[in-house]
């Protein structure tokens, strides 16, 4: 490792030693206002350290592009947002082990964005699984949570074992370890002869383990029961990193070390997102359990962005098509669902206490009215997770739709142009179906009486992450056009195209129908 290297990756060893010191020192001082506040500077000063920028090129096993930088970004403002919703939820007894955990959980989705290796891949992803072991086991006392950290272990340890066997295809097919040493094997390999025919069952190895982390179906049976027996807090985390980190891990090995593989690895998108879109929305529909509904939601979710990255790899097929701007939709789109997402689990964290936590849509009756702000926030981020107009969300499902319909739209294959246009009407319907729960969501806090008397306990800095939360939900619909842009350029991974075609496209159509 060079100096080089080690200097752009003093963001992630300052949060790792940050972890490290607050693991060892809360054995010994139990102060775990303390651990938050660290784990708080820690990460701002990561955020400093990562405003020096990083140039557009990638070089040995880390990748400096504009897409790590994305999900540096991503990752440091969802760890930050996620130790401020935790600062009062931490287990008695285990502050500095559940703050230590989130940061180190923050640290490996940093690690998968810049890795451009099998390895650093691999631990990155792994810096997310191990960290959230320790927190499902201790974010909630009695057997509910010992089930929930139990089902995920043994599971995720499963997905990991699929995932390191795909990735020991690819090894075996590259002969090394780093991405663009393995795509320049395969590229001197005859794609219909020898190792390279061996990639497509190297891409469903990938699609299955990275599946899980997602929670995309079929791999989602687990999200639901995990989701219900844990916290709040680890709810958000399940949300928001694995979800970010199994996405740009699966575009960077499609992207850059497969190539070739385009055309399976979209129908394969393709396939995982339709099916997370309707089983997420048709079964969030029947829950009254409030986390569990999340837990469909974010099936349902990760179904919408997997439409963006079929419709991104599906594109290369087709140069009018517009190579990234499915991938640069699925980019925006994670990034108004990690806020919308986290900020629910941040009012819901306020609305109650570690004794009485919010668990049914029961619970939240009323509470509308006798927390005005953050029941305004809850309806900032159900009407955005529900892609209404003039919220973030809105912005999200119109470019991904837009992207898959560009695809359609391109001269070439019908048969794709086909499957596009179906995949954009299921969507479309999905969308209507997810409204009705999330408006549900709405109704209880607005329009029923409170069955017993409930007070806050969540404390500030949860009710500070919900309006911070809110906030950017509503800035950004109302003015998507930089992020857009940013996401955009994250997702071109090198190729010299203008940015913020979908954009201009969703931007321009939407206009000219309201005239």
């Amino acid at each position: 490792m060079t100096a080089e290297t080690i200097n752009y990756l003093l963001p992630e060893i300052v949060l790792i030693a940050a972890a490290t010191a607050i693991y060892v020192l809360g054995a010994f001082v139990p102060a775990r206002g303390l651990w938050s506040a660290l784990a708080a500077g820690a990460m701002l000063l990561a955020a400093l350290l990562l405003a020096r920028g990083g140039v557009a090129s990638t070089s040995g096993a880390v990748a400096t592009d504009l897409l790590a930088q994305y999900g540096r970004w991503l990752g440091l403002g969802s760890g930050l947002l996620l130790v401020m919703m935790g600062a009062r939820q931490s287990a008695p007894g285990y502050g500095s082990e559940m703050t230590g955990s989130l940061v180190l959980a923050t640290s490996g989705l940093m690690l998968a964005a810049v890795g451009n290796d099998l390895v650093l891949l691999f631990l990155g992803l792994e810096m997310i699984s191990i960290p959230t072991y320790v927190l499902l086991y201790l974010g909630r006392p009695g057997d509910r949570g010992k089930e929930a950290a139990a089902k995920y272990f043994f599971l995720s340890i499963l997905s990991s074992a699929v995932l390191l066997y795909g990735f020991s295809w690819l090894y075996g097919m590259g002969g090394a370890t780093q991405l663009p040493v393995i795509q320049a094997a395969l590229l001197s390999h005859s794609p219909d002869v020898g190792l390279a025919r061996l990639g497509p069952l190297a891409l469903v190895l990938l699609f299955m383990g990275l599946g899980f982390k997602m929670a995309a179906a079929p791999f989602q049976f687990y999200a639901p029961d995990v989701y219900q027996g844990t916290s709040h807090g680890n709810a958000a985390l399940l949300s928001v990193l694995p979800k970010a980190a199994g996405l740009i891990v699966l575009v960077r090995l499609v992207a850059v070390a497969m190539p070739g593989q385009e055309r399976t690895a979209w129908h394969l998108a393709m396939a995982l997102g339709a099916l997370s879109m309707t089983v997420g929305n048709l079964l969030a529909v029947w829950q009254t359990h409030v986390r569990r509904l999340m837990a469909y939601s974010s099936i349902a979710h990760i179904g919408y962005m997997l439409v963006g990255v079929a419709a991104g790899f599906a594109a290369t097929q087709s140069p009018q098509a517009g190579g990234s701007d499915g991938l640069g939709a699925m980019l925006f789109y994670l990034a108004t669902y990690a806020l919308a997402t986290i900020g629910t689990f941040a009012a819901l964290a306020y609305l109650g206490s570690r004794e009485r936590p919010i668990e049914t849509l029961d619970d939240l009756a009323g509470l509308g009215w006798k927390y005005p702000i953050v029941g305004l926030s809850m309806g900032i981020f159900m009407f955005s997770l529900a892609g209404i107009p003039i919220f973030a969300g809105f912005w999200g499902k119109l470019t991904v739709f837009f992207a898959a319909l560009r695809v359609a739209e391109a001269p070439g294959d019908a048969a794709l142009r086909g499957w596009f246009l179906a995949l954009v009407v299921l969507g479309a319907l999905n969308a209507a179906v997810g409204a009705f729960y999330y408006l549900r969501v709405i109704g209880a806090m607005v329009f029923r009486e409170p069955a017993t008397e409930r007070s806050a306990g969540g404390g500030l800095a949860a009710w500070g992450a919900a309006v911070a939360c809110a906030a950017l939900v509503l800035a950004i619909g109302i003015l998507p056009g930089p992020l857009l842009r940013e996401s955009q350029k994250a997702a071109n991974l090198g190729t010299p195209r203008p940015a913020g075609t979908v954009v201009a496209g969703a931007v321009a159509t939407v206009a000219e129908r309201a005239r």
